[in-house]
């Protein structure tokens, strides 16, 4: 098995030279699956709102939710380091929840760093959390959280004040303490004069080439959620329509009484 990634190896990776490549993972099968075929971080991202609970947002998700999803991915993951998502209201009520709920996906769900959306208005919280040996993942840019604010997943950074607010923030997110930052929807000038800037690692979605790692959600890079599909999202894999395939192969047989075989059966 190839060496455990942490968070101080995926620090050291920029300075390599080395893509970081992150996907999203929320179950136990579909863990193993990315692990083994060598992802460098699985991120339990709250995005399970969406592509699993068929949420309109990641607001409704909860920390018992997140921290159900992320036991599961920690059972099946051998080398890549599991980061979770703290969801909405976690952390922003006040510094002592933002610390015990951040605590309690170390402790009860096995995760290794867990990932906080927004800059410098949670700079002290992201400080305190790496004060407690917690590993900490920005998010800065468009932050799915704050989708009301911003009237919708719109690209943020386009206008000059934009841009200033959003640097200001990765630098807050590196100030104090975090191993890496999300840059998502942003412009691709934009992130890479973060990345340019940050000694820690910049990974992108919607954020362009230059972002020293890329993260997509799983079931959108592999055509398993169709609900929308942003610009910046690649198919893979159309498991989707495999998956349908499959299941009307399985129907057919079953009214054919061609399923279960004599192969399948007990005698």
């Amino acid at each position: 098995m190839a060496e455990k990634v942490t968070a101080p190896e995926i620090k050291r990776m920029k300075q390599r030279g080395e893509k970081i490549a992150v996907l999203t993972a929320y179950d136990y099968s579909f863990a193993r699956i990315l692990d083994e075929a060598g992802v460098d971080i699985l991120l339990v991202g709250d995005s399970v709102g969406s592509v699993i609970q068929g949420q309109q947002s990641t607001l409704p998700v909860t920390v018992d939710e997140m921290i159900y999803h992320t036991k599961a991915v920690v059972r099946g993951r051998r080398r890549a380091l599991v980061v979770a998502d703290m969801p909405f209201l976690s952390y922003q009520v006040s510094l002592e929840e933002a610390k015990r709920n951040a605590g309690r996906f170390l402790q009860e769900a096995g995760a290794e760093a867990v990932k906080i959306e927004g800059g410098v208005h949670f700079l002290e919280t992201i400080e305190a959390l790496v004060q407690m040996g917690i590993p900490v993942m920005g998010h800065v840019g468009l932050t799915p959280q704050s989708v009301h604010r911003f009237g919708g997943y719109k690209v943020q950074g386009k206008e000059k004040e934009e841009r200033g607010i959003i640097l200001q923030d990765a630098l807050a997110v590196e100030e104090a303490g975090a191993f890496s930052v999300v840059l998502e929807g942003i412009p691709m000038d934009l992130a890479q004069e973060i990345t340019r800037r940050l000694s820690i690692p910049t990974i992108g979605i919607g954020a362009g080439i230059h972002c020293d790692g890329q993260v997509l959600v799983v079931h959108d890079m592999l055509g398993l959620f169709d609900m929308y599909t942003p610009k910046f999202v690649k198919r893979y894999a159309d498991v989707r329509g495999i998956i349908t395939d499959a299941v009307k192969n399985f129907i057919a047989e079953v009214r054919e009484e061609k399923f279960p075989g004599e192969e399948h059966s007990f005698h």
